[in-house]
């Protein structure tokens, strides 16, 4: 890993360029801002930093309105269906849904609003029983069935969920083949759908702070890193 300077020296400008150093051109730089107040995240933008990600929608929906109209912002934590007038406004990315049940909330959430939302599918990939997400006997479920991309929704409407790819977080784990095993076994998911023809399936949402490397020799196409980026957080 490159020697990143931690945030404890308000470094963010230079922990971004090393991490802009070592990242592929075609990979995507998901700032990872949540628990982190405007400021630091002012730091990022004002470095050059676009793409940001929350994991609680108040949070979320408290830093969009203080931060530049151009910010992407992404949505990477459990999403409860009660909460999705806080999250899906603001977005440009979904990359948590990790059940039938939201994927069809946000369905008629966006059918209801008149509005594309793009996800991902969430793939349950670590060892711990706590990670959400969906199977990966689910995800081609969905894949195959042709109910949201390029295909109809429950009212015969073409859907406004545009499933963009998959999202998955390797096991907490110093054991790095371990890391390795779980990031090939969802990068071999994501080509089998992509080979599939799935329209706009182009997203490997996989790889943080301490596994991003590995991630983008398994095929990432965007990363999320918070603590290179921030330091611990604050709160």
């Amino acid at each position: 890993m490159p020697g990143f300077v931690r945030a404890s020296l308000f470094m963010i400008e230079k922990n971004l360029q090393l991490i802009r150093k070592e990242l592929p051109p075609d990979v995507s730089l998901v700032a990872v801002s949540k628990f982190h107040p405007v400021e630091r995240l002012m730091e990022a933008y004002e470095a050059g930093q676009r793409i940001f990600a929350e994991s609680r929608p108040q949070e979320l929906a408290a830093k969009v309105p203080q931060m530049p109209a151009d910010v992407q912002w992404h949505f990477i934590g459990h999403l409860q269906t009660n909460k999705l007038k806080l999250v899906l406004p603001y977005v440009s990315l979904v990359q948590s849904v990790d059940s039938f049940h939201l994927l069809e909330a946000i369905e008629k959430w966006a059918a209801a609003n008149d509005r594309g939302v793009d996800v991902l599918l969430e793939l349950h990939l670590g060892v711990e029983e706590s990670k959400q997400g969906f199977s990966e006997e689910e995800i081609l479920e969905i894949a195959a069935s042709r109910v949201f991309p390029g295909g109809k929704g429950e009212k015969g409407a073409a859907s406004p969920v545009r499933i963009r790819g998959l999202m998955g977080m390797a096991s907490h784990t110093e054991d790095r083949e371990q890391v390795e095993r779980e990031f090939a076994r969802i990068e071999s998911l994501f080509r089998r759908i992509h080979g599939m023809g799935l329209p706009g399936f182009d997203h490997l949402s996989i790889g943080m702070s301490g596994d991003w490397p590995v991630a983008v020799r398994h095929g990432a196409t965007m990363v999320r890193i918070g603590t290179d980026i921030f330091g611990p957080r604050e709160y």
